[in-house]
């Protein structure tokens, strides 16, 4: 099986770590992982602020890059939920518009083959123990995309669950929405601040060590809010906690 790290221009711009991370956990599952460095942005920040049509030359180079490959591993239930869910609604709407069948029948193949680390791990690879070493109390954040687009639903804390030496303690308000939402966070700062607040404050008050996410961009938002509220937490985010080993600490 051909793997491909789709590694998103939040992680390669921001949180290298966390790619490096998702590489040697692969690794020692062994899986042999690709970096295609013709990869770029996804599109979503265009096609969610309402640059469609603009979007559509990022999602055709991802088919270009991604093609030959039998899996497609992200550590963004962001971008995996926009291949996913939108790269087929831009495939239709560009049908409906008279422009043909031609961006559908590109972005298809790789829609399917597009995978969250926690997804590859629990589905593909059948595992749920990945062999982790993480001595710290941690609540998890489902981010929105993961939630509710990918449906990841238990996989990421059945992860959690089985590393050594980890205490999970349950975040109260889970489900509810961080605040960051992309260009949301910018165009409606007081809300997004908000909803930041109360989430930290939640995890706060579970008296973990770490808020763990499996999308940096949420944790990008939490850990500000953080660091603004001064909170003893850090965020750390999913294929870091999993990379990690007693004979190889990351975090």
């Amino acid at each position: 099986m051909r793997v491909a790290l789709f590694l998103t221009c939040v992680n390669d711009t921001l949180y290298p770590d966390t790619g490096r991370a998702v590489v040697k956990l692969l690794r020692r599952l062994g899986v042999e992982v690709d970096f295609p460095a013709g990869q770029t942005c996804c599109g979503q920040a265009h096609y969610n602020t309402g640059y469609r049509h603009e979007a559509e030359p990022l999602a055709r180079r991802y088919a270009e890059v991604f093609a030959d490959y039998d899996a497609i591993v992200t550590p963004s239930g962001s971008c995996g939920a926009m291949v996913r869910e939108l790269y087929p609604r831009m495939g239709e709407r560009a049908r409906a518009e008279g422009r043909g069948d031609t961006l559908a029948r590109t972005l298809a193949p790789v829609v399917p083959r597009t995978y969250e680390l926690s997804e590859f791990l629990v589905d593909v690879l059948g595992v749920s123990d990945v062999g982790a070493f993480y001595p710290h109390t941690v609540t998890y954040h489902p981010t929105c995309h993961g939630l509710r687009a990918l449906g990841l639903g238990d996989r990421p804390l059945r992860l959690l669950r089985a590393v050594k030496g980890l205490e999970l303690v349950e975040l109260p308000g889970a489900e509810e929405c961080c605040g960051f939402g992309g260009t949301f966070a910018v165009k409606n700062a007081d809300v997004s601040t908000a909803m930041g607040v109360d989430k930290v404050r939640n995890a706060e008050a579970t008296g973990a060590d770490a808020l763990c996410a499996a999308d940096n961009s949420c944790l990008m938002h939490l850990g500000g809010t953080m660091s603004r509220l001064k909170v003893d937490m850090r965020p750390v985010h999913l294929a870091e906690i999993l990379a990690s080993t007693e004979e190889e600490p990351l975090v």
